[in-house]
């Protein structure tokens, strides 16, 4: 009779900590009664409770509330967010799991932003990124194949605006001062120079440059005089133009 009560009594207890242990979060409703009942007078009754007494309007849910972003002191570059010792304000989950839990930035306090604004000082000198978003368009740059159209019918030579121009056609403005052409000049039209490839530097806030893949594809404005299309151009093998070139072949767009 003592063990069958014993484990009885193991049992609910076993339980009631495991709902304890189960209860992770706290949430919180904020109501207001949709009738309040009377007050009652000094020395004098409450007055009973009705059911309309017990309707209620939900004013606030926490659960549904948006938490306020968290401010953090990045100790290291992070691309697309800042450089070292910059404070930042981003949503706690961002903070917490790219930030915070990698080492790569820590809570905002006065002691922090002055520890890591010393830092940022003393090695100001080794910086080697220019924005936040530099390195990142870098890797976008590197990873094109940009297709240069030229006319098949008339004479040509191939300047930095032509360069410019193809690539706002791809989504990317840059100024033609930031594009450095090979040395030699890329004259035409030439059909053997058809769909071959040369590459170009973009220089970015004046210190980042990137190697630019670029491909030669003559147009005509006459429809019978037109190459056939060549589909996914940039998934084909090109020869260079020129026999010195070489670069890290690109990801496939």
């Amino acid at each position: 009779m003592l063990a069958n009560l014993t484990k009885a009594f193991s049992g609910v207890s076993l339980c009631t900590t495991t709902r304890i242990l189960n209860q992770q979060t706290r949430n919180t409703f904020i109501l207001k009664r949709r009738t309040p009942p009377k007050l009652a007078k000094k020395h004098e009754k409450a007055p009973k409770l009705r059911g309309r007494h017990y309707v209620y309007d939900l004013i606030e849910d926490t659960t549904t509330k948006k938490k306020p972003n968290l401010e953090v002191v990045l100790t290291s570059f992070v691309e697309g967010i800042g450089s070292k010792g910059d404070v930042v304000s981003l949503k706690p989950a961002v903070a917490y799991n790219k930030l915070l839990l990698p080492g790569l930035a820590v809570y905002k306090t006065s002691e922090a932003v002055a520890r890591y604004a010393v830092e940022r000082d003393a090695s100001a000198e080794q910086e080697q990124h220019s924005s936040a978003y530099a390195q990142r368009t870098v890797n976008k740059l590197e990873q094109l194949t940009l297709a240069v159209v030229m006319n098949k019918d008339h004479p040509w030579v191939i300047e930095r605006w032509h360069i410019g121009a193809s690539l706002r056609k791809a989504g990317f403005y840059v100024p033609n001062e930031a594009i450095t052409l090979p040395e030699a000049p890329i004259e035409g039209p030439d059909l053997l120079k058809q769909n071959k490839e040369f590459f170009c530097t973009v220089t970015i806030n004046n210190l980042e440059q990137a190697k630019l893949r670029c491909r030669i594809h003559h147009w005509s404005t006459e429809p019978s005089e037109r190459l056939p299309y060549v589909f996914e151009h940039w998934k084909n093998q090109a020869e260079p133009l020129f026999g010195d070139d070489s670069a890290p072949v690109p990801k496939q767009q």
